[in-house]
């Protein structure tokens, strides 16, 4: 079992809210997470029928099954009981009692919006970090995390990585993508994610990629914030500031393991991942969502965007911190050239308020300073935004 980084945030939040609500992907660990921090309470899974059951028509009775509380696994399946979970709270305000996990992010938030509202922390665990793998299995070659992704079951069960991201395909499409919405044609939708995935780290354009799946812009619209929803793809916002009215205003996509767009880009071994033309993009996927875990392992909001203007200029990401920014350029090479500075010495010229100096991000495996720029390799991404106060 693989430590997680999360797991001292879990505790602290459940030493003070009744409730703490924990989202992510299906298979993130969410479930073995919170068996490991809470051993002694009872565990429920709601996927189980008889169980969804009982809940749905008995709600008030099968909460009194758990007087002490208890982990109740994939609660979107049956929303309601957190209505009855808010008078129970209520009447004790008894710290930690309650421990829900969803993968059905937008679902979840609102139902715990309106029935937890200041009773529930929540948090959101994504799949093992680079450190997090680290710690147990040494540092791995860049190409096969590409590859493999950061799903902890296919490190846990040495499972092959094309088989098992095929098997969790199969299982999100005919499982959660019927609960979410009425997909009339699944081999239509399945086309339109295999196209996202050749998106991968580019100015999000809904249109063209409805024209290239033969839907409407509606239909794909639809269809791209159920993949947001499910924890599938991450849409990274372009950062808005006064520094200029021709900003780019459309998101960047990623997706939250880069192993599931590497195995819908059809890539089966490091070989391929090293040769195919959307390796950058995918490196730049994996130092993006890094940076995202780095917030979320900690209990925090995401502060990522990126800068890109209508003259050219841009940066992958700005990490901001407070009022200030910290703009960060993504390379995939394992060696820098002089020439990977100069996007960052621009933008940093353009953004007000950049105290921190800047950083790059690449694909060796040296730290380096480099003329006020922070030069880290993405498998120390954590070193770099520790050595910036956030």
């Amino acid at each position: 079992m693989i430590n997680r980084a999360i797991e001292p945030v879990l505790k602290e939040l459940a030493a003070k809210y009744p409730v703490v609500t924990v989202t992510g992907p299906r298979q993130s660990g969410k479930t073995t997470l919170c068996r490991k921090v809470f051993p002694r309470k009872a565990y429920v899974s709601l996927e189980s029928p008889d169980t969804r059951n009982f809940a749905l028509t008995d709600p008030r009775g099968f909460l009194a099954r758990y007087p002490e509380g208890a982990i109740l696994d994939e609660i979107q399946r049956a929303p309601a009981l957190l209505s009855y979970i808010q008078t129970i709270v209520d009447e004790v305000r008894k710290p930690g009692r309650y421990i829900v996990t969803g993968s059905q992010q937008f679902e979840v938030s609102n139902t715990v919006n309106q029935s937890l509202a200041g009773r529930t922390a929540l948090l959101k665990l994504l799949p093992l970090s680079v450190s997090e793998l680290k710690g147990k299995f040494g540092p791995l070659p860049i190409d096969r995390l590409l590859l493999t992704g950061f799903y902890p079951r296919i490190y846990d069960q040495d499972l092959d990585p094309t088989q098992a991201l095929g098997d969790y395909l199969a299982t999100y499409v005919e499982r959660d993508i019927r609960q979410l919405l009425a997909v009339k044609d699944l081999g239509l939708f399945e086309k339109f994610v295999r196209l996202t995935a050749g998106r991968v780290g580019q100015i999000l354009n809904l249109n063209s990629l409805a024209n290239d799946v033969g839907v409407s812009h509606p239909t794909a619209r639809g269809w791209m914030t159920l993949l947001e929803a499910s924890y599938v793809v991450f849409l990274l916002p372009p950062w808005f500031g006064n520094v200029s009215k021709r900003l780019i205003k459309s998101p960047k996509l990623y997706f939250h393991d880069v192993g599931l767009a590497s195995y819908l880009l059809g890539l089966e071994n490091e070989r391929q991942v090293g040769r195919d033309p959307l390796r950058g993009n995918l490196f730049e996927n994996l130092a993006v969502v890094e940076a995202l875990k780095y917030r979320w392992n900690r209990g925090k909001r995401s502060n990522l965007n990126f800068y890109r203007d209508s003259r050219g200029n841009e940066v992958d990401l700005l990490v901001s911190v407070g009022a200030d920014l910290f703009p960060v350029e993504i390379k995939a090479g394992a060696t820098i050239g002089s020439d990977a500075f100069k996007g960052l010495e621009k933008v940093s010229g353009i953004l007000p308020r950049v105290p921190f100096g800047k950083g790059l991000i690449y694909g060796g495996d040296e730290i380096q300073a480099r003329s006020g720029i922070r030069v880290y390799p993405v498998t120390e991404i954590e070193a770099l935004l520790d050595s910036i106060p956030q």
